[in-house]
């Protein structure tokens, strides 16, 4: 079991290190919460019944971002700063302050709320990101999320990857204003993507941005979503909104 997980761990790194040209990536844990309808309701009371605990507490080194996709998942992500980071419990010192009972005891009313939930890893790619201001995932007033997955096979991730490149150029050629993230899944997750993350104000705002950029970049960028299109192995849109009241940060 080492030797498989050494592995994997092995490949996912040569691919993130091949995309690598000016910037160092960020890797993100991710956990996903696949919510019971029914228990929507409660999940979202437990959910901030456990930020109300962090912030009463303050805890520290535990920064998570909530997002609900519009199938009811519930995805939670942290920056980390490497692999390391996966042997320490960010939430522990939590328990001890609220005292174990008690924080199982909320833990225990989560688990009511879904039969499956999962942690893995992603990347983010810088050389594949197109964000002439910065990469932060949170920009404020823009809480929607356009998602894109882009599933690719071992044999032509480095392909797909070198057309998502030529799109990017074509944006930055065009001075485009529609601006999106790049990820790759990393350790944990089940077969093998590309995450193109678009953020607007709201659908109706995303609407309108991704009309003027078809507008701006013309008939030049056809033959390259083509060719993309062509190379992947199974295409998943989603939509998805961050959830402030069930984030947390900090306070330093």
């Amino acid at each position: 079991m080492k030797t498989i997980k050494q592995t994997l761990l092995a490949v996912s790194l040569l691919l993130v290190a091949t995309f690598t040209v000016t910037a160092q990536n960020q890797m993100f844990t991710i956990h996903a919460d696949y919510v019971k309808p029914s228990m929507e309701k409660e999940y979202i009371s437990v959910s901030k019944e456990y930020v109300a605990e962090c912030k009463k507490h303050n805890l520290q080194n535990a920064d998570f971002t909530t997002i609900r996709l519009d199938n009811g998942t519930y995805l939670s992500f942290e920056t980390i700063t490497n692999m390391a980071a996966l042997d320490t419990d960010s939430s522990s010192p939590l328990a001890d302050k609220m005292g174990k009972e008690n924080y199982q005891a909320l833990l225990a009313r989560f688990n009511k709320c879904y039969d499956r939930h999962g942690s893995y890893v992603i990347n983010r790619i810088e050389s594949l990101t197109y964000m002439p201001e910065g990469a932060n995932a949170a920009q404020e007033g823009n809480n929607y999320r356009k998602y894109h997955y882009l599933y690719v096979t071992p044999s032509n991730a480095a392909s797909v990857g070198a057309k998502i490149k030529a799109i990017k150029d074509l944006y930055a050629k065009k001075g485009s204003k529609m601006y999106f993230r790049v990820y790759h899944s990393g350790y944990g997750t089940l077969g093998e993507y590309f995450l193109i993350a678009v953020s607007a104000k709201d659908e109706q705002a995303h609407a309108i941005q991704s009309t003027e950029n078809n507008k701006l970049l013309g008939e030049e960028i056809k033959p390259l979503m083509d060719d993309l299109l062509q190379s992947i192995s199974r295409y998943d849109p989603m939509t998805g909104y961050i959830r402030t009241d069930l984030s947390y940060t900090a306070t330093k």
